[in-house]
């Protein structure tokens, strides 16, 4: 069963940056891109298990800090190698100046 948690307040997330959060068991990086917008993925890189939130966010792409793999935050799709395998996204919704996720 699936659940909306808080996980963050909008203004403690930079434009052009990202957060890392731990939610029941799960791992998050919270991206808000430099348009404002708002997503979130699994936080561990798939090929090198380094934290995305530590990567350089660009656009709607997050590098990953050890090889400069990339993945697209609105979906989690790998973008660039050496990363090949996707990661997941998480759904998300801003209301009341907060950030929630959907995990299940």
């Amino acid at each position: 069963m699936s659940q909306w948690v808080d996980v963050a307040a909008e203004g403690d997330i930079f434009e052009g940056a990202a957060i890392g959060v731990a939610v029941g068991g799960h791992d998050i990086a919270v991206y808000k891109t430099e348009a404002g917008e708002v997503f979130a993925t699994h936080n561990i890189c798939s090929h090198a298990d380094a934290r995305l939130c530590d990567g350089f966010l660009e656009g709607h792409e997050i590098e990953c800090p050890y090889h400069q793999g990339r993945f697209d935050i609105r979906n989690g799709a790998a973008t660039l190698e050496p990363c090949v395998e996707a990661i997941r996204s998480y759904p998300v919704k801003v209301d009341g100046g907060r950030v929630w996720v959907e995990i299940d």
